[in-house]
């Protein structure tokens, strides 16, 4: 994995990792190594506390509630380059979003095909600038080189209300 596993972001998700980690923690049980599985639990406690802190940073975007607001989401997959959406981060923010009452629509290169297949109560747009129209925030959840070259001040024109935030990598 190397440096591209190490890049802040919404944790990681895909087929294997997490599998290999719940595999961990069951070996360390049967062994009786608590201090591994105690470190186990905590990696994946982390993973899915990053994606529950975005949500957090969407409704604290919105005075408190997504209930009633567009919310735009780049990216399906759990990485670029890609179209698996196998514990895609992205998807569980979009899905816990539309769960609280906002109306989600998602976009990725990729992996469209295989979301609207698992989530498709959600909304999908194939072009990015397209699902910006009147969204309350846009979050930017997957490192797509598409979606850093598009101008910011494209999409601000675009939105309901144009805001900007980096507060997404905030522990």
């Amino acid at each position: 994995m190397g440096r591209r596993g190490m890049r802040p972001g919404l944790g990681f998700g895909g087929g294997c990792l997490p599998k290999d980690i719940c595999g961990f923690m069951a070996r360390a049980g049967e062994l009786g190594v608590d201090q591994a599985l105690t470190i186990l639990r905590e990696v994946d406690a982390i993973n899915n506390r990053r994606r529950e802190r975005m949500v957090d940073l969407a409704r604290q975007q919105l005075d408190g509630t997504v209930m009633g607001k567009r919310v735009t989401v780049w990216g399906a997959a759990f990485k670029p380059n890609s179209d698996d959406i196998r514990g895609s981060p992205a998807l569980a923010v979009a899905q816990k979003l539309h769960e609280f009452g906002a109306t989600v629509t998602v976009t990725d290169p990729q992996a469209l095909d295989n979301a609207r297949k698992m989530h498709p109560e959600l909304d999908y747009v194939d072009d990015p600038i397209t699902t910006v129209q009147d969204a309350d925030p846009l979050l930017h959840l997957i490192e797509w080189p598409q979606y850093s070259h598009v101008d910011p001040h494209r999409l601000a024109a675009r939105t309901a209300t144009p805001r900007a935030s980096s507060t997404a990598a905030a522990p």
